[in-house]
């Protein structure tokens, strides 16, 4: 079981209903076609910044990533990145992307609870 988050560059969004509608526009832009175009670079500075507190699944030898997909940066496309994370890790993981996106400027959506975060 994972926990997913969903993060995007962009106009902080009203409440979780609104942030919901612009997660599902961009999925569908970026994710759900035949070819995902590359991350920009806030998202890709996002991962990085992630990837500095927890390695990536790929080069996770010790089972310390919270990552559930690897390389991560493969979850992401233009501006947005949807990621999944290991139920066990989620409360701290989640609530340290949520900070970093705050941090940079990007929206955090909590696709299990339909809110942004924080």
């Amino acid at each position: 079981m994972s926990y997913d988050l969903a993060v995007w560059e962009g106009v902080r969004p009203a409440d979780g209903k609104s942030a919901r509608q612009s997660f599902s526009d961009l999925y569908d832009r970026y994710l759900d076609g035949e070819v995902k175009e590359p991350p920009s670079k806030r998202i890709t500075a996002y991962v990085a910044a992630l990837l500095d507190r927890w390695c990536d699944l790929t080069e996770d030898e010790e089972d310390t990533s919270p990552w559930s997909t690897g390389p991560l940066i493969d979850e992401a496309s233009g501006p947005l990145i949807y990621f999944p994370m290991r139920f066990s890790m989620a409360e701290e993981a989640s609530a340290y992307a949520a900070a970093v996106a705050e941090s940079m400027g990007l929206n955090c959506f909590d696709v299990q609870q339909d809110r942004l975060r924080p």
